[in-house]
């Protein structure tokens, strides 16, 4: 790295600490204080009724304040990173870091307290006396020995779980990572050799659990900067290291590395070599994880032992040895329970939930966030990606079903299962609000037609769909591709055995699909040979034929290529009878609730019947997802003050709506935020037909829809469900391409849901 590009690093670095605005944290208030009213509530006098409770119960604290989803990250700044005893000041970059790390992978709220106290012993004085204040406690950056006193004198006094991340973090995901390494080199805890170096917090913290995953003492040979810890040594020694000290007169780690099957290190570069590396047992496994340069680097171990097994504590080679994987979501497991602290049975669990994960099938989600890298389980992948958004749900879970087991929860979960399902809603945002959908989606089993087959994305939800739903994917495409793909991201499934395939280039079924083509479509300009051509190349009209002979029950298409180039197609094939495409719905999944916008993509300029058939239809679908449609014609026009444009248009609707009875409310036309703000719409026109806010918009405009659609997508964090395709029968939905896996999945259980479920 040239010298210019390392001081362009550094300035980006610093740049994006200092703006837009300083630093990585802000705190932010989760109740209104708007009035009086709410002032009154939120301090005197309403506050002192919070007060009274918590008084007479300390467990109420966990109801009436944030106490129980809030963490302290502490440090005193003498042990930061790569970079020593800087202090506490200069370490608040790192701890704030670590609390935006909390708060992204586990929703977890943290204040970073930066102590500048250098006795151990003042400095648990300190943290002790915070308790109140917080519902766990995470030491940071504190050295050896003086962390493993302030973690001991904080564990004996406080109530609350206090975990030392350097130690136990990395302790546990060596743990994970060590479990697969020896999964896949066929070998056992209870049968290896390990030398370690490095006798720090870390490193001391991995061997006593690695003592709880069945290795045997006698079997650990630690060495640090002066050698063998070995029994009579006085150097540089604590009762820590000494309890891993050997009765032997070997005294390096040249000595006591010949058969080794794992090394573990935990000091600084290159201190293994790849003669030491030579001198392993056979597939030896060498986690070297000083940063940023490795105790030997991945190319020169592998130039001795090319069949070694590799980790690091680097983002630039596979295995990352990184405590992100672990520290959200074992304080949101023990959080959760209630649990006053953390014991050994909640980190194996969390160990075992890590390796197990990493073992299952690859997320969807992952597999985006990590776009080139191999995800499948092996010697390159033995632990989880950090953005596994599986992590949560998996870990946590298992970390809260521990916590109860071995009776240190105070509030145990009565459903695990329910726990876990709210866990994994918090990050599959949509899987909450889909539940009702997955749930009518299980009384059929329907056959659901992928039209671009060999995309990643539809090979990833057809695994999700096959393990998630009774429904069966079908796929178009090659299966040579199709199955070389599957291989490659590590999936299990396969076409043939878990899946059909039609493959457009050598299909039994060619002959019979063009002439079905041909017969819909001869009056329509479409000779013989173009109907064969059309049913070699073009896999959505395949999908669509295919719908129409009873072979499938739905088609999927549009993963790429212009939304109406498909519909075309689609209603070609399947617009016949009372079938005809009366408008695309999005659903947007937003921090404060759904909404559902059309029409997005079917009608550029919507008629007055256009429009209602849109609102009709959209009411309809949200029913799908147990809501209770509220349905908003939105304009630039209010309540009839401009005479023509949009407003015009709507106004037909509002009343083609108006001439039969509906069991669904609807207003308009009015502005988008008369539509969400019940109090405004009352002030505009009193006694509207609506109460409360809308949660379907319909647009006299497809610009205005589709913008105001992509607008929420990328300002305001939705997440959209859809497009889903209204007034086809649910036969045909035509996605868009920036549709993710889990989108198609989630389209798959629209699909797969029968029309007799929704009307």
């Amino acid at each position: 790295m040239t010298d210019s590009h390392k001081e362009s690093l550094r300035q980006a670095a610093l740049t994006y600490h200092e703006f837009p605005k300083p630093g990585k944290l802000e705190i932010r208030a989760t109740k209104p204080l708007a009035n009086g009213r709410d002032l009154a509530r939120a301090y005197s006098p309403g506050v002192a009724e919070a007060c009274l409770e918590i008084k007479d119960d300390a467990t109420n604290a966990s109801r009436y304040t944030a106490r129980g989803n809030l963490v302290a990250v502490v440090t005193n700044g003498s042990a930061v990173l790569g970079l020593g005893n800087i202090g506490a000041l200069a370490s608040k970059p790192v701890m704030e870091g670590k609390a935006v790390l909390f708060k992204k992978f586990a929703d977890i709220d943290c204040f970073d307290l930066e102590i500048d106290e250098k006795d151990p012993e003042k400095l648990a004085d300190i943290v002790c006396s915070l308790g109140p204040t917080f519902g766990a406690i995470n030491l940071e950056d504190i050295k050896a020995p003086d962390c493993f006193i302030v973690e001991k004198l904080c564990r004996e006094r406080m109530d609350i779980p206090v975990f030392h991340d350097d130690q136990h973090g990395t302790a546990i995901v060596v743990g994970a990572a060590a479990t697969n390494a020896l999964y896949v080199a066929g070998k056992r805890f209870e049968d290896i050799k390990i030398v370690s170096t490095g006798g720090g917090a870390a490193g001391i913290a991995c061997l006593n659990l690695l003592l709880k995953l069945g290795v045997k003492r006698e079997n650990i040979w630690l060495c640090d900067i002066h050698g063998l810890v070995y029994k009579g040594r006085t150097e540089d020694m604590n009762p820590q290291k000494a309890a891993f000290a050997q009765d032997s007169d070997l005294r390096t780690l040249d000595d006591v590395i010949d058969g080794a099957d794992l090394f573990l290190g935990l000091s600084g570069p290159k201190v293994l070599t790849p003669d030491h590396v030579g001198k392993m047992a056979k597939r030896p496994i060498v986690f070297a994880l000083a940063n940023p340069t490795p105790e030997i680097m991945p190319d020169e171990a592998r130039s001795t032992a090319p069949d070694a097994i590799i980790a690091t504590g680097r983002s630039d080679f596979p295995n990352q040895v990184n405590n992100v994987l672990c520290f959200p979501f074992i304080f949101r497991g023990a959080l959760d329970v209630g649990a006053t602290e953390i014991n050994d049975a909640m980190q194996i669990a969390c160990v075992d939930g890590i390796a197990e994960l990493a073992r299952a099938t690859t997320s969807a989600e992952a597999a985006a966030a990590y776009q080139g890298e191999q995800l499948t389980f092996g010697a390159d992948y033995l632990i989880p990606k950090p953005f596994d958004p599986r992590l949560s749900g998996i870990v946590s879970s298992a970390v809260a079903r521990a916590a109860m087991e071995s009776g240190v929860a105070t509030r145990p979960v009565e459903d695990l299962a329910a726990y876990k399902a709210r866990l994994d809603a918090n990050v599959f945002k949509s899987a909450l609000l889909m539940r009702p959908v997955f749930e009518a989606a299980g009384t059929a089993a329907r056959r659901i037609v992928f039209a671009e087959g060999e995309d990643e994305r539809v090979l990833r939800a057809a695994q999700a769909i096959l393990e998630e739903t009774t429904e069966t994917p079908i796929l178009i495409g090659r299966p040579s591709v199709i199955d070389r793909r599957c291989e490659r991201m590590g999936l299990e499934i396969r076409p043939g055995r878990d899946f059909k395939i039609v493959n457009p280039e050598d299909d039994p079924r060619y002959r019979d699909y063009w002439g079905s083509y041909h017969d819909l479509m001869k009056r329509r300009g479409v000779t013989p040979d173009l109907a064969k051509a059309i049913m070699r190349t073009n896999s959505t009209a395949i999908g669509a034929v295919m719908v129409h002979r009873g072979e499938a029950d739905s088609l999927i298409c549009g993963t790429f290529g212009e939304y109406r180039w498909h519909l075309n197609y689609v209603t070609q094939v399947l617009g016949t009878g009372n079938l005809r495409p009366h408008g695309a719905l999005s659903l947007m999944i937003l921090e404060d609730g759904p909404l559902f916008i059309a029409d997005t993509h079917v009608h550029s300029l919507p008629t007055p019947e256009q429009l209602a058939e849109a609102a009709i239809g959209a009411a309809r679908h949200v029913r799908r997802f147990g809501l209770t449609p509220n349905v908003a014609l939105c304009s630039q026009s209010q309540f009839g003050n401009q005479a023509e444009g949009s407003g015009k248009r709507l106004r037909a609707a509002l009343e083609i709506l108006d001439s039969a009875p509906r069991d669904f409310a609807y207003e308009g036309e009015m502005n988008v935020d008369a539509a969400l703000d019940p109090d405004l719409r009352d002030r505009l026109l009193p006694e509207n037909r609506m109460q409360g806010a809308a949660n379907i918009l319909i647009f006299a405009h497809a610009d205005a829809a589709s913008g105001v659609r992509n607008i929420l997508k990328m300002k305001a964090s939705g997440l959209e469900v859809g497009p889903i395709l209204m007034g086809m029968g649910n036969r045909a939905h035509v996605v868009t391409p920036g549709i993710t896996a889990r989108g198609l999945l989630n389209m798959a259980a629209i699909a797969g849901t029968p029309v007799a479920h929704y009307g």
